[in-house]
């Protein structure tokens, strides 16, 4: 490192002094002129010499010839020891001049001629270096993580994964012990394809795999291999391929494969687009070589869906693992995970946490732990309590509170009533998740939210539990029409997404009468033309009329019937809505209490010991 700061040093000293050196030589004027020393003479009679330097071979200086012009001029030296009493008498500037030696005339003459060979020597070493680094570009830029020598990561950094898990043990027995399956004329997969929602620790099971096997692990992104150079993806794919032979057995990690291993041609870049390039190599690349060799491709993807058939054979991708969001006890297993460092009041249940979270996946409860911490630094505690803990699941879920907002006395009366319409139509109706939190202060986008919990974790939703849902996201709006009398934008939100509950109940999962158990979700174009760009329909306009009417009609069911429900409870709309402006926020509790309703809890084996299980929907205007 130091050696390559003072070869660059030196080559710019280098190139500073030649410049300096050649301006000086442009700038310098036309020769002098050769007069003799009686011409020399005469001139300082007829004062025309303005100034002369005096040496021991040469006299040197300017003069004003007959046109009034000056010119320099030089002379030989001649024996006369009256010239400096003649300069002195008539005025003339004078002075002594230092010779030049052998070594400084050398370096005057050869000087430039040296600096150019230098300059010349430093540009070919320069275009050298860049050659290699030229040469450089089109290797793999796959990080290597040796888990021998850094802290590695293991199973026991991971939790709520256990099935998939125990799917990745088997790749860490063949890293350690190969020849059980080789005796055995068994075959490991060749690549394990990782798939599933964001955050849900699809690097970190690579990571852990890697750990566990204790063998080096080369980590890139799809993004890397992708240049504007036609041909330098294909080369970082063989160069990735060809370090993990020349450290195997290890493992490789590509995270986010949909950025180059999307459907070949469709229609854009024929088959000669980067993109192809580099997923014809990767494709080469794992049927050329062999898993007996000890190197193995680990994938993460969140789009499978997109991923070009020819990388999901048997052959390439054998093994496709969903990482799936956690259930209840996972996502206790993995707060327990990122609490370690985190100093918690005794008084904490994890448990009541996990319930209180369901839809959360790794990344979100990290987050949230990180959140509660660092609002418990901020009120100077020494340790973090449950207070943090709720306060930290509101902002993650809905944003961080905005109370230095400022909002009209009437428009907090139209959202208190907005949400208040969430809450009761919530609370009446049969069959739906019970109201958790009511609040009309600002957080993140909303003026105000709603929050639900489910008693359970659900994995399937009935007819009448969709409908519910959307008479519960009406609600608000048909608040604002029983109490004011007309509509704001508050509802926008709530809208958008009962109208396409709306759509997917009649479209996708058959739930229309008038249509039919049929699915007539529109077909999507090659990934390559955009989603939105190449959509196609598989039915007709007059299809399509029907579908249209069907979802106005289920709408405007779910909003008469929430009319319905806010026009028998008005006095208890409002009081709710007047509590709740000059509360602000109210809990599930609160909100039973002034509607005079039992609160909606799960009746739990006295064995379990465990508190009442929650689950929330996403917050509403």
């Amino acid at each position: 490192m130091k050696n390559k700061f003072l070869k660059g040093i030196s080559l710019w000293v280098v190139i500073i002094l030649a410049a300096l050196m050649f301006a000086n030589m442009s700038t310098k004027s036309k020769p002098p002129e050769d007069i003799s020393y009686s011409e020399f003479k005469s001139y300082i009679k007829s004062g025309n010499v303005e100034e002369c330097e005096i040496g021991a071979e040469s006299i040197t200086g300017t003069f004003v010839n007959a046109a009034g012009k000056k010119n320099s001029f030089k002379t030989v030296v001649v024996a006369d020891s009256r010239l400096v009493e003649e300069l002195d008498m008539l005025g003339v500037k004078y002075r002594g001049k230092k010779e030049k030696n052998w070594l400084t005339a050398l370096l005057f003459n050869f000087g430039p001629i040296l600096l150019f060979i230098l300059v010349w020597v430093f540009l070919i070493r320069s275009m050298q270096g860049g050659g290699k680094q030229m040469m450089g570009f089109a290797k793999s830029k796959a990080k290597l993580q040796d888990t021998k020598k850094k802290k590695k990561t293991t199973f026991d950094d991971v939790a709520g994964l256990d099935e998939v898990k125990e799917e990745l043990k088997e790749i860490i027995s063949f890293l350690k012990d190969p020849k059980k399956f080789q005796n055995l004329g068994g075959k490991i997969p060749k690549g394990v394809l990782l798939y599933g929602a964001p955050g849900t620790g699809k690097t970190l099971l690579a990571r852990a795999v890697a750990g566990e096997a204790g063998v080096p692990f080369f980590s890139s992104s799809g993004s890397e291999f992708v240049e504007m150079f036609v041909g330098v993806g294909a080369s970082r794919v063989r160069d990735l391929f060809g370090q993990g032979k020349k450290n195997a057995p290890c493992l490789l990690f590509v995270d986010e494969l949909d950025a180059v291993g999307r459907r070949r041609f469709s229609g854009i870049g024929g088959g000669h687009d980067e993109r192809e390039q580099t997923l014809n190599q990767i494709l080469v690349e794992m049927d050329g070589f062999d898993t007996r060799q000890g190197v193995i491709l680990i994938a993460a993807t969140n789009r499978p869906d997109v991923l070009d058939p020819a990388l999901l054979r048997p052959g390439r991708f054998d093994r496709h693992v969903a990482v799936t969001s956690p259930d209840i006890k996972g996502r206790e297993a993995i707060l327990k995970v990122h609490a370690r460092n985190v100093k918690l009041d005794k008084d904490i249940d994890l448990s009541i946490i996990a319930r209180r979270t369901p839809g959360f996946v790794g990344s979100d409860l990290a987050n949230l732990v990180n959140e509660a911490a660092l609002l418990a630094a901020r009120h100077d505690k020494k340790t973090v309590e449950m207070e943090e803990m709720e306060e930290a699941i509101d902002r993650v879920m809905a944003g961080p509170e905005r109370k230095s907002q400022v909002i009209s006395e009437r428009e907090k009366k139209i959202i208190a009533y907005h949400e208040s319409g969430h809450a009761v139509a919530a609370s009446m109706l049969e069959g739906t998740d019970p109201v958790h939190k009511v609040s009309i202060v600002p957080r993140g986008p909303a003026l105000g939210y709603t929050l639900q919990l489910p008693l359970e974790d659900k994995y399937l939703i009935t007819k009448s539990e969709l409908m519910n849902k959307m008479t519960v996201l009406l609600g608000g709006r048909t608040a604002e029409e029983l109490f004011f009398k007309e509509v704001t934008t508050g509802a926008e939100n709530d809208l958008r997404r009962s109208t396409d509950l709306a759509h997917r109940m009649v479209c996708e999962w058959g739930m229309s009468e008038r249509i039919g158990p049929i699915t007539l979700k529109e077909r999507e174009g090659e990934t390559f033309l955009g989603m939105d760009i190449a959509k196609g329909k598989e039915y007709s306009e007059k299809m399509a009329e029907t579908i249209d009417a069907e979802v106005k009609r289920v709408v405007e069911t779910c909003k008469k019937r929430a009319g319905e429900i806010l026009t028998k409870n008005r006095s208890k709309l409002k009081k709710l809505a007047d509590t709740l402006v000059k509360n602000e926020s109210l809990d599930g509790d609160e909100v039973a209490r002034i509607l005079g309703i039992v609160k909606k809890t799960k009746k739990e084996k006295p064995a379990a010991g465990k508190k009442t299980v929650q689950k929330r929907k996403k917050g509403r205007k």
